[in-house]
């Protein structure tokens, strides 16, 4: 037995194992419909750059649109939060009027990361800011975007 470990203690899941495993979630659709993910680029064999959708939340302003996101996940994910911006422009408090990216001090999941977090809780935890009343304002005209930032490979 090397040093530092234990036989009882579980090993870390690696990167790759955990993103394989949000890469099926996405891909069979689990949660409730209103949030979807998947990767950007099918040869993004790393699982860098994923892309994922937000469904407008009822009774909101956000009501009937499409939200499209761009999520990175760096080299230290799940230990670190994704990067995320929107693709689709919103009028949202937290969010980057130029660039469309996500200050991940006004999401709570991203706010309160934890390894356990996933992509999914990312995109629902956006999708509970929509419904709150700070975030009822009057949005920009319907499929406009922000200009696409860089794509990233690893950090």
């Amino acid at each position: 037995m090397s040093e530092g470990t234990h036989p009882l203690r579980p090993r870390p899941v690696p990167r790759n194992f955990l993103l394989l495993q949000e890469l099926e979630n996405g891909e069979k659709g689990h949660g409730d419909g209103y949030c979807s993910y998947g990767l950007d680029k099918s040869d993004d064999t790393f699982m860098y750059n994923w892309t994922g959708t937000i469904f407008g939340p009822p009774g909101t302003p956000f009501d009937g649109r499409i939200y499209r996101l761009r999520v990175y996940c760096g080299d230290q994910y799940p230990k670190q939060p994704p990067k995320v911006w929107f693709i689709t422009r919103i009028n949202m408090p937290g969010v980057d009027q130029q660039t469309g990216a996500v200050n991940p001090r006004e999401i709570e999941c991203l706010d309160k990361w934890k390894p356990s977090n996933n992509i999914n809780a990312v995109l629902r935890s956006i999708f509970s800011k929509m419904t709150k009343r700070e975030s009822r304002l009057a949005q920009p005209p319907e499929q406009t975007t922000y200009p696409t930032p860089l794509p990233a490979t690893g950090n």
